[in-house]
């Protein structure tokens, strides 16, 4: 895997679980979407820019709801990542929850 996350490698894990490790348990969310957010052209003078843009909502239990900050998100494949999460509301008896990648 790429320093950088991509949607090409959460495209296929929709439906897969990803766990939230606290000191005395684990919270577990499902990749619910994966979707781009339109491109831009690459820019010469910034480096790191993704060229890709795209946002992830994850489902959760309604309870305990997260607060909006950086978790780290722990996968099977893509490993442990630290990423934002905000929390969107719930919806048919989820918590639902943003990452935003650009």
């Amino acid at each position: 895997m790429t320093d950088t996350l991509s949607i090409s490698e959460f495209t296929p894990l929709v439906g897969a679980a990803f766990t939230i490790r606290f000191p005395d348990g684990t919270l577990e969310l499902t990749l619910g979407t994966v979707e781009p957010l339109g491109s831009r052209a690459p820019r010469a003078d910034v480096p790191a820019l993704r060229t890709e843009p795209f946002s992830l909502v994850f489902l959760g239990p309604l309870a305990p709801v997260l607060p909006q900050r950086t978790w780290a998100l722990e996968h099977p494949v893509l490993g442990t990542h630290e990423v934002f999460l905000v929390p969107l509301g719930p919806q048919e008896g989820r918590m639902r929850y943003e990452a935003v990648f650009n």
